[in-house]
C-alpha cells in the first residue's frame, strides 16, 4: 500500500454515517424536530404546519413509532382532518377554536366558524441532544383566526428511551399565560352542552389499525365504556397490521396538575383516541396575566401490556422526572 494513502475506517459499509449509539436529535430548519433512537426515527415534532386555517394550525407529534419501530400515530385522518399524532389541542378557548373544523355551539350543535386559530412558533430557548435524554424548550404565541394574541406559551418536552422496558418516554408540559384584557374559560364541548365529548387537550390519535383495541386503566381493562373515567394513568392498547404484534400507549397525569387525578376522553371501538381532559365537564377560568401550567408523561412501548405491564410505565415516568429544573 502506497504511503500516506491509509487514513483509517470511519463509516459504515459505502460510506455510510454509523448509527447513533442512543438517542440522537436532527433540526430541519424552520420546520421540524426528529429524535432517534439508534436507527429508528421515534417521532418527528413539526414546529412550522403548513395544513390550512380551518384545522388550527398547530405543532403536532407525528409519526410517532415504538422502540422497534412500529408506527403508533394517524395523521389528517379523513373523518377529522385536524387530528395529527399527538397535538396540544384546545377547542374552547373562550369563544376560540384552537383545536381545527366546527366549534360545538350550545341549542346549535356543531357549527364551522371563523374561530380556527394558529398556534405559532416564535423559536427554541433549548435544544439540548444527548445519547440518554433530548431536552426542548420551545415559545409559541396563541393567535386567534381574526388576529388578536391570546397567549403566550413556554412548552417543554424530553425524551428518554428505557430499553429494559422496551418503551421510551415523553415527558411533556405547557405554561400559558394569558395575554387579554379578559377572563378567558377553557372548555370543551361537554361544558357547553354535549355529553360524553369532554375533549380537549394533549390528544392523541392512533393508526386505523388500533380500531377495536382496548383501554386499560389501574382499575382493570374496557373499551369505549371508559368514556370519561377518572383515572391517574390510562393505556391504550392496539395492534398493527401485517407483523401481528401490538403495542401500548401509556398517558400518565402528573400530580402537580389543578385536577390531578384527571378525567379521560378516550375511544377505542370506531377509532382509536385518548385525551387526558382537564376541561372535560368543569371550565377552567384564566384571568389577565395568569398562567396555565398541565404537564403530562406519555410512555410508548412495543407489545400487548396488560393491567400491570401498563402500570409499570406508569410507576417508572413517576420516578423518571425529565422536566425537572
Amino acid at each position: 500500500m502506497t504511503a500516506g494513502l491509509e487514513l483509517g475506517r470511519v463509516a459504515g459499509p459505502g460510506g455510510q454515517e454509523p448509527a447513533e449509539p442512543g438517542l440522537s436529535l436532527v433540526h430541519e430548519q424552520n420546520k421540524a424536530l426528529t429524535v432517534r433512537w439508534h436507527d429508528v426515527d421515534l417521532f418527528r415534532y413539526v414546529y412550522r404546519p403548513w395544513e390550512p386555517q380551518l384545522e388550527a394550525p398547530k405543532p403536532y407529534f407525528h409519526p410517532l413509532r415504538t422502540l422497534s419501530g412500529d408506527l403508533v400515530s394517524l395523521y389528517r385522518p379523513h373523518d377529522h382532518v385536524w387530528h395529527k399524532g399527538i397535538s396540544w389541542s384546545l377547542c374552547h378557548v373562550g369563544t376560540e377554536n384552537f383545536w381545527g373544523g366546527p366549534t360545538y355551539v350550545r341549542g346549535e350543535g356543531y357549527r364551522q366558524l371563523d374561530n380556527d386559530g394558529t398556534q405559532k412558533h416564535t423559536g427554541f430557548s433549548r435544544l439540548d441532544s444527548g445519547t440518554d435524554q433530548v431536552e426542548v424548550t420551545e415559545e409559541l404565541e396563541w393567535v386567534a383566526q381574526a388576529g388578536q394574541l391570546m397567549f403566550t406559551e413556554v412548552r417543554r418536552f424530553s425524551v428518554k428511551a428505557h430499553p429494559d422496558l422496551g418503551a421510551w418516554q415523553l415527558a411533556y408540559s405547557s405554561e400559558m399565560r394569558n395575554t387579554t384584557r379578559d377572563t378567558v374559560a377553557f372548555g370543551s364541548p361537554t361544558t357547553n352542552g354535549r355529553e360524553a365529548a369532554g375533549y380537549s387537550g394533549l390528544f392523541w390519535r392512533g393508526p386505523r389499525s388500533f380500531s377495536g383495541g382496548f383501554v386499560v386503566t389501574p382499575d382493570g381493562t374496557g373499551g369505549d365504556e371508559m368514556m370519561g373515567c377518572t383515572a391517574p394513568w390510562l393505556g391504550f392498547v392496539g395492534r398493527h397490521d401485517g407483523a401481528g404484534v401490538g403495542s401500548t400507549v401509556v398517558f400518565s397525569d402528573h400530580p402537580s396538575n389543578y385536577c390531578y387525578p384527571t378525567k379521560w376522553f378516550v375511544r377505542a371501538g370506531m377509532y382509536a383516541v385518548v385525551c387526558p381532559a382537564p376541561f372535560y365537564d368543569t371550565e377552567r377560568e384564566m384571568p389577565p396575566g395568569e398562567t396555565l401550567s398541565l404537564r403530562y408523561d406519555v410512555l410508548i412501548a412495543d407489545d400487548v401490556r396488560d393491567v400491570a405491564g401498563c402500570g409499570r410505565q406508569a410507576d417508572r415516568a413517576a420516578a423518571t422526572d425529565l422536566l425537572a429544573p
